[in-house]
């Protein structure tokens, strides 16, 4: 018998109790935070939308527990953060739920290794709205390195996906023989 990999392992595999919202909303809180790092050059131009990835997995993973309405107002808060055009993330953030609740089932049917090549194709869709939105107010273009934390995300998925489950998974009962 062959050892499987983490990437292998298909979802069907792992039984996961259900999310409570105090936990979503933790890790939503969680990933503004790490978006509000003061990072300068080349770690700021790497570093992964945290908000859009942590929407991701839950509009993947429980797409009755969070909707449009957070994806809406956390991407009006990133736009507050970020001093960019208001609503420009709130769109993005908006769109990228519709994806991902209209093709949840679709993604979580694949292994981790396939559920990257979605988020990837999902992030750069998020951005393009982001840079649409942008150009169509008259802002400048950016050049190629503007969709690099689209690929540092997809990157770091595996990770996403990892971390966020440790508190989702069953406790062992210590009764049972």
């Amino acid at each position: 018998m062959m050892a499987r990999t983490y990437f292998s392992r298909g979802p069907s595999e792992e039984i996961l109790l259900p999310a409570r919202p105090a936990y979503i909303a933790a890790t939503l809180f969680g990933a503004m935070m790490l978006n509000f790092l003061p990072l300068t050059g080349w770690v700021l131009a790497l570093r992964p939308d945290f908000v859009a990835l942590i929407l991701l997995y839950w509009g993947i993973h429980q797409p009755r527990k969070l909707g449009f309405l957070p994806a809406w107002l956390l991407g009006l808060a990133m736009d507050v953060s970020a001093g960019s055009l208001f609503g420009q993330h709130a769109l993005a953030y908006t769109g990228m739920m519709f994806i991902a609740i209209g093709l949840h089932r679709r993604i979580t049917m694949f292994d981790l290794r396939h559920q990257m090549l979605h988020v990837l194709a999902i992030l750069l869709a998020t951005q393009g709205i982001v840079l649409a939105v942008r150009l169509a107010s008259g802002g400048e273009a950016l050049g190629a390195w503007y969709f690099l934390p689209s690929l540092t995300g997809t990157a770091i998925w595996p990770l996403v996906d990892k971390l966020v489950k440790i508190p989702l998974r069953p406790r062992p009962d210590p009764d049972r023989v």
